[in-house]
């Protein structure tokens, strides 16, 4: 039998605000433990929550980004349930009135086709404090730093069909909310992270199968290959005569499988009502408004203008607005060169490989857009050929300074000199006649032959165009 996947991801993004969003705790990351709970994070008696303005504004901001309804008035609710980092024995969350409605995503497929996901709500909520097992041996440690933060779940519709679609949209989302500026998207920190619902059916029903939930997955790759693991064992199961059960299910990277955590609770388990320490909230017109003044050039409409502006590929256009930043860094760049091309290989290139190798962010990035493009300006101007710029550009990367200083004091300055080109030619041809004769008997290849030669004999600073002009007119001689 041949079967069909059907993915829906819900998206808890930790929103970029100071103070959580009901008290005046600090969100920062990384404080002791329990340092940063107050009383109304505590859920302690006569407390009472306020609403954190910031946190609707940024609510707002993603909703008119990907073109969804904004209710005019949505409630906050009381989501009950036990749990030993839940102080409350509840979490205000929002259920039948969200803030953001229907909208949609569309991501790009591997096929380089396009898919276009349906994004079913957006909600604010508080997240939960945190559970730690390690080091209390055979007990658990309760944090409660986390408890307040503010979060903004992110409900797709069941439209993802494989676990590519998934990632990509899940990327897709990363991107964006980075590109507002309304979370930093640090998955590491779980800023953002995903609750994945998976199911299978027979292909061409219409009706979806069992789901289960797979909660609280980090990172991209293995959201794929949880999904991935999921999909084999649920297929497996009803083949062999089995049936899914609904239930959340957790990832272990280790082992590379899922298991079971417990049952899976339906909406009426958590007996939700309206919080009566809450005020509905009003979005007025001007809201709205502001939300629209505030919104960036988004990534797709940055990524068409890149290619219709700058005459870059889809793939080059694509990876240079993947972050806001990157994109950002590049223009900056241009600014200066006034040569987007080679401006974007530099950074698609040897820019994004040290990145890569030392794991780092493009702002964290030891080689500033003024310094990547000085050295490109010299690349333009025959200073150094591109050959000797990896060389500068590793100086810079290692904090020698500017390109022009490393050029100096490493004397990497390229000839130009013909005179001087064509002495140290006329020096390897009297040093390889036989090469030569062949050459002219019209054996190409040997022509990279005493290129190479030149470049080598000059460490690299001659200029290649020059020799190869050179050379032809030796021969032609």
């Amino acid at each position: 039998m041949e079967w069909e996947t059907v993915i829906g991801l819900e998206i808890h993004t930790q929103l970029a605000s100071k103070s959580k969003i009901f008290s005046a705790a600090s969100t920062a990351y990384g404080a002791e433990p329990n340092t940063q709970a107050c009383t109304v994070d505590l859920g302690l008696p006569g407390v009472l929550p306020v609403l954190n303005k910031e946190a609707v504004s940024m609510a707002i901001k993603f909703g008119l980004a990907i073109d969804a309804e904004i209710a005019p008035r949505s409630v906050f609710a009381r989501k009950n349930y036990f749990y030993p980092d839940l102080p409350k024995g509840y979490q205000i969350s929002q259920f039948e009135l969200p803030i953001v409605g229907k909208g949609s995503l569309t991501i790009e497929l591997d096929d380089g086709g396009t898919k276009v996901i349906g994004v079913t709500r957006a909600h604010l909520e508080e997240d939960a404090g945190k559970s730690l097992h390690e080091d209390f041996h055979g007990m658990t440690g309760i944090d409660l730093n986390r408890a307040g933060t503010p979060l903004l779940e992110i409900v797709s519709e069941p439209d993802m069909r494989s676990p590519q679609e998934a990632v990509a949209y899940m990327k897709k989302m990363h991107s964006l909310v980075r590109y507002l500026q309304i979370s930093d998207g640090n998955m590491q920190e779980g800023s953002f992270r995903c609750d994945a619902n998976v199911s299978v059916r027979p292909k061409g029903q219409q009706e979806f199968g069992t789901r289960t939930e797979l909660k609280n997955i980090n990172s991209f790759r293995y959201v794929e290959r949880a999904i991935e693991f999921e999909v084999e064992r649920q297929i497996e199961l009803i083949e062999n005569g089995g049936e899914v059960v609904q239930e959340t299910r957790l990832y272990d990277p280790d082992k590379g499988e899922t298991r079971s955590m417990r049952s899976k609770e339906e909406a009426m388990d958590y007996r939700y009502f309206p919080d009566p320490d809450l005020l509905p909230v009003e979005i007025t017109t001007e809201m709205l408004e502001r939300g629209r003044q505030s919104l960036p050039e988004l990534p797709d409409a940055k990524k068409q203008r890149f290619i219709s502006d700058f005459k870059l590929s889809e793939d080059d256009a694509a990876l240079l607005t993947a972050s806001r930043e990157m994109a950002d860094y590049f223009e900056s760049v241009i600014e200066i060169t006034e040569d987007p091309k080679l401006s974007a290989n530099w950074i698609m290139g040897e820019l994004t490989g040290f990145l890569n190798k030392e794991n780092r962010e493009i702002n964290d990035s030891p080689v500033s857009a003024g310094m990547l493009a000085g050295m490109i300006l010299r690349i333009k101007d025959n200073t150094i050929s591109g050959k000797i710029a990896k060389e500068v550009f590793e100086a810079m990367w290692a904090g020698e300074g500017e390109a022009d200083a490393i050029i100096d004091s490493r004397g990497l300055k390229q000839i130009t000199d013909s005179g001087a080109i064509e002495s140290v030619l006329d020096e390897i041809i009297a040093a390889n006649p036989k090469q030569f004769e062949q050459l002219k008997g019209g054996k190409d290849k040997l022509m990279g032959f005493f290129v190479g030669q030149v470049m080598k004999q000059t460490q690299g600073k001659a200029n290649p165009a020059q020799v190869n002009e050179l050379m032809k007119k030796k021969l032609e001689a």
